[in-house]
């Protein structure tokens, strides 16, 4: 009976040496990514993707790359399947509103991120963000209301000190740069 609990050891320490492997895969994959080489790291991750095509973290970083890239849509993609996927992080809902925002969709930049706040209530960034779109469309409301009333004195001065704030911001909501899970309960699995 020794020999079955030699094999489980076996089993469970190849098991062990093979996430240790995969964790620095995707290390690498995040550093590639850190030092600006998109290419390569996007590279890296379709080849990690192939072989491991649920890990969220590989997943969540591959939309990063390409929203560095400056391919808004092909992120909007990953983005979008990991909120299918895994409803419960709120980051790539996070992303989403940041590229929907950046794209003048500030609507569906304000339901991402309603939905990323029901995935995490806590979640400070997005609820920072969610103030920043919120003053984002008040400005183009009061834009509106000029254009049809330009003699509207409580609107301009409401799009006075809305473009102000904005101004004083720089309004560009905050992406999320990785996912804020522990390694254990990281969402990695194929699915």
């Amino acid at each position: 009976m020794a020999l079955p609990r030699f094999l489980s050891a076996i089993v469970a320490g190849a098991m062990l040496a093979s996430s240790l492997v995969l964790a620095d895969e995707i290390g690498d994959i995040r550093q590639q990514f850190q030092q600006g080489d998109l290419a390569g790291a996007l590279d890296r991750a379709d080849r990690y993707l192939v072989q491991n095509p649920g890990n969220a973290q590989v997943r969540f970083l591959k939309g990063l790359i390409l929203d560095d890239q400056g391919k808004p849509d092909a992120a909007i993609e990953v983005f979008t399947a990991l909120t299918e996927d895994y409803p419960e992080l709120p980051e790539p809902y996070n992303n989403l509103a940041v590229i929907h925002a950046a794209q003048g969709r500030y609507g569906s930049a304000l339901n991402a991120l309603e939905m990323a706040i029901r995935a995490r209530p806590g979640y400070a960034t997005a609820h920072e963000n969610l103030g920043d779109i919120h003053a984002k469309m008040a400005s183009v409301a009061y834009e509106e209301a000029l254009a049809l009333d330009s003699r509207n004195t409580t609107a301009q001065t409401k799009l006075t000190l809305m473009r102000t704030l904005l101004e004083k911001q720089a309004f560009k909501p905050a992406a999320s740069r990785s996912l804020q899970t522990t390694p254990e309960s990281a969402p990695s699995q194929d699915r």
